[in-house]
């Protein structure tokens, strides 16, 4: 298999040769990791299950996280899932990576499609699946949403949307999801969307393409399957607990499989993440952060508040050679958005004119860093 380096090992060689200046502390805005500390209850609850460690967990997950993320959902989304409707998943980046291999299995020639930008996971998946890839571009021509062409559509197997996007920001309306739940149905391929950012918006929030799925008359949910996680909505991306849910029919097959590949969590991580799914308040206050650090950047960069994400996915003058001089004169690292997406079939790439820069730290350290980047902006004009 050959897969492409993952975007921080270019970006690590892009920069290799540079010594930044020392004059300034570094500011690291490339990774999606919030840096805040992880709430006490969730590190309390770590604590006081690691007794449990003595026990092999089930690969089905325990009835108190089952019950915990169901019980997200129900809140969250106004959606009653049953408990076949569901999995706990040791992250999202292990299932988006082994449930294409699974699904598209016995597919003879399978073709896969997903959002352009994307995460890389995506790729490595079709990749390892032998799949066939189309992409689904998304730029300024269609404000930042994806292509919807039937007749390629027609011809695939699975579909990953990520709404709330990494990295554009952009979201889809429950309508719009809603589109993509009857093409799904329509060209009877399965339809994937990311979600691991639902809980990261500055307004309103954000649907889900359950949802959406109810909402044109699929309420058993079939060809449709969410991912989400904890990582980003309680800075614990080390407790790797996400989920699958929707189909229960392909989530049946799934489980099977899962049995096989050893990625059930670890009983005190699957505690701790319990605890962390049924408080809400600890990811308001996360919430009230990056929505100041995006005022911020609405004053320093006079950029457009997103509706989600902590992302800004910034339009620059040749962005290699933005992001070498931001790093070299700012010490500032940000990542270029063609490293995020692939060159179509028709030589375009449409990451290839932006800069990705996260906003993942407190407010005054990002303020420091928009200033920076406020600067050198001037200096390229």
């Amino acid at each position: 298999m050959n897969f492409e380096p993952y975007p921080f090992e270019k970006l690590n060689i892009l920069l290799d040769e540079i010594t930044p200046n020392p004059n300034y502390k570094p500011s690291v805005l490339t990774i999606g990791e919030p840096q805040f500390e992880t709430p006490d209850f969730i590190q309390k609850a770590l604590c006081d299950s690691s007794a449990l460690l003595r026990r092999y967990p089930k690969t089905s997950g325990e009835e108190s996280l089952v019950e915990a993320q169901l019980e997200f959902v129900s809140k969250r989304f106004n959606t009653q899932l049953k408990t076949e409707q569901i999995i706990p998943t040791f992250g999202t980046r292990e299932v988006l990576f082994n449930f294409p291999q699974f699904l598209l299995f016995d597919v003879k020639e399978p073709v896969m499609a997903f959002t352009n930008p994307f995460y890389q996971i995506y790729e490595g998946a079709a990749i390892a699946s032998k799949a066939k890839m189309i992409l689904l571009n998304m730029d300024e021509s269609n404000q930042f949403k994806p292509e919807r062409d039937e007749e390629l559509l027609a011809q695939c197997d699975l579909v990953i949307l990520n709404f709330p996007n990494n990295p554009t920001g952009s979201t889809l309306t429950v309508e719009e999801l809603g589109v993509w739940v009857s093409l799904a149905l329509k060209h009877d391929f399965v339809l994937i969307n990311d979600e691991c950012y639902s809980e990261i918006y500055t307004d309103k929030p954000i649907p889900s393409l359950l949802e959406a799925s109810t909402s044109v008359g699929n309420s058993d949910f079939k060809n449709v399957l969410v991912i989400n996680s904890i990582s980003k909505r309680s800075s614990a991306p080390g407790l790797r607990s996400g989920f699958i849910a929707g189909d229960a029919a392909i989530l049946k097959e799934y489980m099977k499989y899962r049995t096989y590949i050893g990625c059930a969590s670890p009983l005190p991580l699957q505690s701790a993440a319990a605890a962390a799914w049924r408080e809400e308040e600890h990811v308001a206050l996360s919430r009230a952060v990056y929505k100041k650090n995006f005022e911020l950047a609405k004053e320093i960069l006079d950029i457009e508040i997103p509706h989600a994400t902590f992302y800004i996915w910034l339009k620059v003058k040749n962005p290699l050679e933005f992001t070498k001089k931001l790093y070299k004169e700012y010490n500032v690292k940000v990542l270029p958005g063609e490293y995020l997406a692939r060159e179509d079939a028709k030589g375009a790439n449409p990451g290839k004119d932006f800069v990705r820069i996260a906003l993942v730290e407190e407010s005054e350290k990002t303020k420091e860093a928009l200033l920076r980047i406020k600067e050198c902006l001037q200096c390229v004009k």
